[in-house]
């Protein structure tokens, strides 16, 4: 017995018997739609109904009670949702009912052709127009309630009705679709949809209608391939070969099936398959992307008769074209810098990395950018996320490391007045000195660090050379602290100095050295010396007169280096022992020929202007 989703009773003879049902949608799949109605798109309301569709007034306004409109505006009244079409089309329209306080018909359509013993649904949506935030309507408004009818063709007989129940006023626009089902009775082929104002009138009984359908209901069938899969991809460039499809029906409507497999290549246009009208088809030589279906149906005589039948969902066989990586350009980079190869970011696939354009070593999975250690060619392989499709054809992709130049710092002394030739000569280079020169090499003859920025491959690096120019020592003085010569310098330099002219010291200090009249010598770096005369004054302690030939006599050394010299020795009485007038001057330590005993003597000191006193041991 066949299974059906509302009830029924047979005819008998020449009387038919009412079936009913709630409100319901087609529990399986549908076919094309026999009758649709979107009431048009456009800026101006209508146009209006014929007569025989509706009971209801038309009006190019808002419309009161027991009125209607067409219209893309929807907010026909302030009370209203300001809102588009259920489909949302651009000025697309709806038919919108002011319930009146009086049940009554606001649409009814014949629907003739159809097929008997056959199953059908008829569904429309519909939206309370009443904006409950408004608060214009006491009590939220009184809520839409919409009956759906299926009469026969004589309008006598009632076959199936169903109720949408209260839709009550929202704060936010709310389309729902509505539906009943019913099933053909034997002899039967023609039938009148309506639907009614099943509420009372008044404030917020007003609705919206969109996008009324009536299309014949089946079974859900559903089509998988041998895996289970309700679609299948292949690779550009491959062949498929005994791909199986089976239509799996759920037997929630038919009792048994007859089938026709369609094709089409833009999932909009169908055409049958000839010859295939079982549960299962054979796919070979498929070529390009292919949606496959199959027009289901009880009867045979229903299966291609889209008056009658119902339409499986679609199965995809999907033929994945290869996606080429696409490269970011060739790299030049400078040593230390980012080698980073990039192919673009498509979510479509992903990419690795090879050494080779085919086979080769995998240098890095899943990522869209490589970043290599050395100069080369790297390949770029992209494959599909969907389908799994290698491209045969990898992206090649160079970077080529360039060296940087060398740049180890110089350092030079000259002499004042010299030229030095500063040499940064490299092979390939470009040159950019800090004095403004682009040639490799310039002549300098002043203190100061050169700077040189050399590119090779546009790679760059600066190297420096520091040039010192030697400045002579400025001798500020040069005195004697008691044994020692001491040279007090105003500058600071790599000086050497030399008491003798043989040897040469760093230190501008010369230790216990005799008295006497010395030739300094100070060398400046080795860009030439100066000499400078200096008079170590240096006056004895003590003498020891006793012909050992060591110390006999008391004596300045180099007393006669002076301009003016004199000198006065004296007991500790003050007398006076000896005098000189004139270099060379000695005392033997006698005085009148007669040898003086050991004690301390003073003398006093005249040379250039300058007296020094004091005293000196007298040792026998």
């Amino acid at each position: 017995m066949k299974k059906v989703f509302l009830l029924f009773i047979s005819i008998y003879l020449l009387s038919y018997f009412q079936s009913f049902s709630q409100i319901s949608f087609c529990p399986g799949s549908t076919g094309e739609a026999i009758f649709e109605e979107d009431f048009g798109q456009g800026l101006t309301n209508g146009p209006p109904l014929d007569a025989s569709v509706t009971t209801y007034t038309y009006v190019n306004q808002a419309p009161e009670d027991g009125q209607y409109t067409i219209s893309s505006n929807l907010m026909q009244l302030g009370s209203f949702h300001n809102t588009p079409d259920h489909t949302g089309n651009t000025n697309g329209k709806a038919l919108i009912v002011n319930a009146s306080f009086d049940a009554g018909l606001f649409f009814q359509i014949p629907i003739n052709g159809l097929c008997e013993n056959n199953p059908y649904e008829f569904s429309a949506y519909l939206i309370n127009l009443y904006n409950s935030s408004n608060q214009v309507c006491p009590n939220g408004g009184i809520p839409v309630n919409v009956r759906f009818q299926i009469w026969d063709e004589t309008d006598t007989n009632l076959l199936a009705e169903g109720s949408t129940g209260a839709i009550p006023g929202t704060t936010t626009p709310i389309w729902e679709q509505y539906a009943v089902n019913f099933e053909t009775l034997p002899g039967q082929t023609s039938v009148i949809l309506k639907m009614l104002n099943n509420g009372d009138g008044g404030c917020g009984n007003d609705l919206a209608i969109d996008d009324i359908v009536f299309r014949s209901c089946g079974d859900l069938t559903e089509i998988f391939d041998d895996e289970n899969e309700n679609s299948f991809d292949f690779c550009e460039n491959e062949n498929i070969d005994n791909l199986s499809l089976t239509a799996e029906p759920d037997f929630s409507v038919y009792d048994t099936h007859f089938y026709q497999w369609q094709q089409s290549s833009d999932n909009i246009n169908w055409d049958d398959i000839p010859g295939e009208t079982s549960e299962t088809i054979e796919l070979n030589d498929v070529n390009g992307t292919q949606f496959y279906r199959v027009l289901v149906a009880e009867d045979l005589i229903n299966v291609s008769n889209s008056l009658c039948n119902s339409i499986s969902g679609v199965f995809e066989v999907n033929e994945r074209e290869f996606i080429a990586a696409v490269s970011l350009g060739d790299v030049e980079v400078c040593e230390g810098e980012d080698t980073s190869l990039e192919i673009q970011n498509n979510p479509e696939i992903t990419i690795e990395w090879y050494d080779s354009p085919s086979g080769g070593n995998l240098l890095l999975e899943d990522s869209f950018t490589f970043a290599p250690e050395s100069s080369g060619t790297y390949y770029a392989e992209s494959t599909t996320i969907n389908g799994d499709c290698v491209n045969p054809n990898r992206t090649p992709v160079s970077l080529e490391i360039s060296s940087i130049p060398e740049n180890q710092p110089e350092s030079f002394n000259i002499c004042p007045g010299d030229e030095l030739n500063l040499d940064a000569t490299l092979e390939g280079a470009t040159y950019q000195w800090s004095t403004g020169e682009t040639t490799a090499e310039i002549s300098v003859s002043e203190s100061g660090v050169y700077s040189v920025q050399r590119t090779i491959a546009g790679c760059s690096a600066t190297k420096e050379f520091e040039v010192i120019v030697n400045e002579a020592a400025v001798v500020q003085n040069i005195r004697t602290v008691n044994n020692d010569i001491v040279i007090d310098l105003e500058n600071e330099g790599d000086f050497l100095f030399s008491v003798n002219g043989q040897i040469f010291q760093s230190s501008p200090i010369f230790e216990d050295v005799p008295g006497g009249e010395y030739d300094i010598i100070i060398d400046n770096n080795n860009c030439g010396a100066q000499v400078i005369s200096f008079i170590h004054l240096v006056i004895p302690k003590y003498f020891t007169p006793n012909e050992d030939g060591f110390n006999d006599v008391f004596r300045i050394p180099a007393d006669r280096s002076f301009n003016e010299f004199e000198i006065y020795i004296f007991d500790r009485f003050g007398k006076l022992m000896i005098a000189g007038k004139r270099a060379p001057f000695a005392w033997d330590g006698n005085y009148n020929g007669k040898a003086l005993p050991s004690q301390d003597y003073w003398y006093k000191l005249i040379i250039d202007g300058q007296t020094i006193t004091g005293h000196v041991t007298l040792k026998r």
